[in-house]
């Protein structure tokens, strides 16, 4: 799996017919998450028994289709974000088979990509123009 750390990762909540392939999967995208195929992003459908999933990506050239079964278990998405988006963690906890109902995130910077950069206040203070005595 290449180029996962630019990309964002959408899960599809609903159920989904696995024997799907690229073209239907590509369509469900579109129609159902109202997200572009072709963006590079990651699209995740679990099964009706949530053992099974699947991963949608375009690569460059082509979509890629990864697929995993659990021998047990069950694949549980949080229901802390009911949204399609999931973060890295999430993404880590949905793998690994963490089911974390309360999770407290300590403040982090972050940096607010459609207001251009924002920098911390040490750094606005660094910036500011000096006045010539």
């Amino acid at each position: 799996m290449t180029g996962w750390t630019n990309s964002r990762i959408f899960l599809y909540r609903g159920v989904c017919d696995l024997r799907r392939s690229f073209d239907r999967l590509a369509l469900m995208v579109q129609e159902e998450l109202g997200e572009d195929p072709l963006s590079g992003d990651w699209y995740v459908f679990l099964g009706s028994d949530r053992r099974k999933m699947k991963v949608l990506y375009w690569d460059n050239d082509g979509y890629v289709l990864w697929y995993k079964r659990l021998e047990r278990g069950k694949f549980t998405p949080s229901s802390n974000d009911p949204g399609n988006e999931l973060d890295r963690t999430a993404w880590v906890h949905l793998l690994e088979g963490v089911k974390a109902d309360i999770i407290k995130r300590q403040p982090r910077y972050q940096l607010n990509r459609t207001a251009g950069l924002i920098l911390p206040e040490a750094q606005k203070n660094f910036l500011k123009p000096h006045k010539n005595s």
